[in-house]
C-alpha cells in the first residue's frame, strides 16, 4: 500500500492542475495570461516562502540554487505559455497537447542527455501522441483549434519535463515543501513586471478573489507539494506520465462546465493523445511491478 500513495499523490496534484483552465476562464477578459501565471506564482510561492522562513526550514548557504533556478525558469516559461494555449486554443485541447507532450519529452531528454534507452511503449505512445496532435494541426474547421495555440502547448510540455526532471536534482538536497517554496518565488520574482506592465485591476474584483487564491494556493502551492512528495519516490519518467491525469480531468470540465464543442477530428486526436497515455502508464505500471 505504501508504494502506491506516492503515485496518488502526484495523481492527485494532475487532477489539481486539471480544474486551472476552466478556473482561468471565469476570470475578467483584462486578466492577461501573463499576469495570471504571476500573480498565481506569487501568491503560492510567496506565502509558502514566508511559511518556511519563520520554521526555520530554508537554509540559504546550502541551498542548491542552481537546479532551483533552472526549475523556476522552467515555470516562469510554462504557466503563461499554457494560459495563453488554453485561450487560444480551448482547455481541452491546450491541456491535453502541453501535458500529453511531456512524456514524450522527458523520453527525449533521458535518452539524448542521460543516455536512457527508451522503450518499445514508449515509441508507441510517441507515434500515437505525434499523429494526435497532427489531427489537431490539419483541423482547420474547428474553432477551438489554433496552431499557434497548440505550438505553445508542446513549448510548454517540453519545460513541464525539464522542471519535473530537474526538480528530482532539487529533491535529493531538500524537502518538498520549501522546493515548491523557493521555485515559485523565484518564479514569481521573474514574471513580476508584467504585472506592472499589463493592466492588474482584475485582480482585486470580487469575482477574481476567490479565483486567484484558488490557482495561488490549490492548484500551486497545494498541487506542487502533492507533486514533489509523490516524485521522491517515483521516477521522474512515471510522474510526468502519471500527470496526464491532468488533461483528462480538462477535458470533461471544457464539455460538461464550460460547454466546449469538439468536432470528431478534435476528438479523434484528444483519444489517440490519451491512448498514448494508456500505453505509458500500463508499461510504467509493469516496470514497477518487476522492479518489487
Amino acid at each position: 500500500m505504501k508504494t502506491i500513495i506516492p503515485y496518488f499523490l502526484v495523481l492527485l496534484a494532475a487532477v489539481l492542475w486539471g480544474t486551472t483552465g476552466t478556473a482561468t476562464t471565469l476570470l475578467p477578459a483584462s486578466a492577461q495570461p501573463l499576469t495570471i501565471a504571476a500573480t498565481r506564482s506569487a501568491i503560492g510561492g510567496f506565502s509558502l516562502l514566508l511559511m518556511m522562513i519563520l520554521m526555520k526550514k530554508i537554509n540559504f548557504r546550502t541551498w542548491p540554487w542552481k537546479a532551483t533556478l533552472v526549475a523556476a525558469i522552467c515555470m516562469a516559461f510554462f504557466q503563461p505559455l499554457f494560459f495563453t494555449s488554453v485561450r487560444l486554443t480551448g482547455i481541452a485541447i491546450g491541456t491535453v497537447v502541453a501535458i500529453g507532450s511531456a512524456p514524450i519529452f522527458s523520453g527525449l531528454i533521458e535518452w539524448l542527455f542521460l543516455k536512457m534507452r527508451p522503450s518499445r511503449s514508449w515509441a508507441l505512445a510517441t507515434a500515437m501522441s505525434v499523429f494526435g496532435c497532427s489531427l489537431l494541426f490539419l483541423n482547420k474547421d474547428a474553432l477551438t483549434v489554433n496552431p499557434i495555440g497548440v505550438t505553445f502547448s508542446l513549448i510548454a510540455g517540453l519545460g513541464f519535463a525539464i522542471y519535473t526532471i530537474v526538480t528530482k536534482a532539487v529533491l535529493a538536497k531538500v524537502e518538498a515543501i520549501p522546493a515548491v517554496a523557493m521555485t515559485f518565488s523565484m518564479s514569481a520574482l521573474m514574471l513580476m513586471p508584467f504585472i506592472l506592465s499589463f493592466d492588474n485591476t482584475w485582480i482585486i474584483e470580487p469575482s477574481s478573489i476567490s479565483i486567484v487564491l484558488y490557482l495561488g494556493l490549490l492548484t500551486t502551492s497545494v498541487a506542487y507539494i502533492l507533486y514533489l512528495k509523490g516524485l521522491h519516490k517515483v521516477p521522474s519518467s512515471s510522474a510526468v506520465t502519471l500527470s496526464l491525469g491532468e488533461p483528462l480531468t480538462a477535458a470533461v470540465l471544457s464539455v460538461f462546465v464550460v460547454g466546449e464543442v469538439l468536432s470528431p477530428i478534435s476528438w479523434t486526436g484528444v483519444f489517440l493523445l490519451l491512448g498514448g497515455i494508456l500505453v505509458l502508464t500500463f508499461s510504467g505500471r509493469k516496470r514497477s511491478r518487476l522492479n518489487d
